[in-house]
């Protein structure tokens, strides 16, 4: 592997909950009815169940979506990106392990921030990957176990996970993770895993994305600036679809 540009991640929807709209539309319909499961189950074979989904997201019934998960491999992501990852305590993570995984093939498996390259540091930048693995060889050679070696690698390496999270967390962490003032490196992933999950529940990823879609930026005096942009961003994304949330909204 040669050494992984900026947003060059891979994401695969490896696994979801079958027919998970109408999963969501059942809970949150037996919530509110006097019905048994299997007559609720009956009666979404006969409705549309789009139109009720729609106003359980308008109203913020969002504890209906936790019946739903979604489980994703991804790969071509640096360690600083994990690190931030798995801070999403709601979720499930599975990690390539640099503790059991010898790493001295993995030299040309980092990756490299698009500013490195801008300010012209690439060069040096390779040559300090290229000297933490040495030493990581050289102490794998001396008898120093992975796990103690892997000290002297860097968070760009390069590492490999399987998550899984269910729809509401993956709406809190599209709702943090694809604002501009991301980290760059996790905004691209969770834009990738935006646009993967957003055909299998149109419905209830129409309200996906950055809090400036629906409400005033949080970010404060911090803000981007870029809110109108956004918008215009997910509008296009999502026209195809035809059943955007933020579609209607800004008069598209």
């Amino acid at each position: 592997m040669n050494p992984q540009q900026p947003s060059q991640s891979a994401v695969t929807l490896l696994a979801y909950s079958p027919d998970p709209e109408k999963t969501v539309a059942a809970a949150a319909r037996l919530c509110y009815s006097d019905s048994d499961i299997a007559g609720l189950v009956a009666k979404f074979k006969e409705s549309d169940h789009v139109s009720f989904l729609q106003k359980i997201m308008e109203l913020g019934h969002f504890s209906v979506l936790e019946h739903i998960s979604f489980t994703f491999g991804v790969e071509g992501i640096s360690r600083a990106c994990s690190h931030q990852l798995v801070r999403h305590r709601l979720a499930s993570f599975s990690q390539q392990s640099q503790r059991y995984v010898d790493a001295s093939a993995q030299a040309d498996d980092y990756i490299v921030p698009q500013s490195v390259i801008d300010a012209g540091q690439q060069q040096r930048y390779k040559q300090a990957m290229e000297s933490a693995w040495a030493y990581y060889r050289a102490m794998r050679n001396a008898g120093v176990p992975a796990e103690d070696a892997r000290f002297v690698l860097p968070n760009a390496a390069e590492t490999k996970m399987v998550l899984t999270m269910n729809a509401r967390e993956l709406l809190h962490f599209f709702n943090l993770r694809c604002c501009n003032r991301a980290q760059w490196e996790i905004r691209a992933l969770a834009e990738k895993m935006l646009e993967i999950v957003h055909p299998e529940a149109p419905t209830i990823f129409s309200y996906a994305g950055p809090p400036c879609l629906h409400s005033a930026c949080p970010e404060g005096s911090k803000t981007c600036g870029q809110a109108a942009q956004v918008k215009e961003k997910y509008a296009r994304n999502w026209k195809k679809e035809g059943k955007c949330f933020y579609a209607k909204s800004f008069g598209r």
